[in-house]
């Protein structure tokens, strides 16, 4: 992606919304610290610092994400912008690999019940919110971008509670569904660095 368009989504107010309910700031307060948050992302960095660690890494992904994206070069080019997206938002790219798999199975098209579209199921009626009615939610980079942003902010927001962040994420805070869904799919297919679920 071309530095010009990683700039302006550093930028962005995001927001998710899953298949089974809409995650939505639940008050004023909330949707404040949200989008200060996210006005306030890091700035743009590479995602590897090293060549080699980069090909052990995408190799080992690319046979396990083979399963849902069949071509090599679509599974290589996905695998490239999770690590970069997940890298800025400092989150762990096979954490956000565990959600993609829970929320559409690798489908760039996929839209929930309630609207929310894209590989993380982002909702749409945030791009009117920030100006940004033109953003394609169905574009890997954008929906990459703001999925990992929120998920970044639940995360810091919970004090790096996984159970609590996700369930902030899905819109289901004080259910362990979601987040029993997404660690289970870490652990069948995308386990990586230990992540503390509990």
């Amino acid at each position: 992606m071309r530095a010009s368009n990683l700039g302006f989504i550093c930028g962005l107010l995001l927001c998710v919304g899953s298949v089974q309910s809409v995650a939505q700031p639940h008050d004023t307060q909330e949707y404040e610290q949200l989008r200060q948050f996210l006005q306030q992302s890091i700035a743009d960095s590479e995602s590897f610092e090293d060549r080699f660690d980069a090909e052990v890494w995408l190799l080992d992904m690319s046979n396990r994400l083979q399963q849902y994206v069949k071509d090599p070069e679509q599974r290589l080019q996905l695998l490239q912008e999770v690590h970069r997206y997940a890298s800025q938002s400092q989150l762990p790219p096979e954490l956000v690999l565990a959600v993609i798999e829970v929320e559409s199975h690798f489908d760039r098209f996929a839209v929930s019940r309630v609207g929310a579209q894209g590989m993380m199921q982002v909702m749409p009626f945030w791009k009117d919110e920030i100006g940004r009615p033109e953003d394609n939610l169905t574009l890997t980079s954008t929906n990459l971008s703001y999925g990992c942003r929120i998920l970044q902010f639940y995360i810091k927001r919970e004090k790096g509670n996984l159970t609590r962040a996700l369930a902030a994420y899905n819109g289901s805070l004080g259910s362990t569904r979601y987040s029993d869904k997404v660690e289970a799919a870490w652990r069948r297919n995308w386990r990586g660095p230990n992540l503390d679920w509990e």
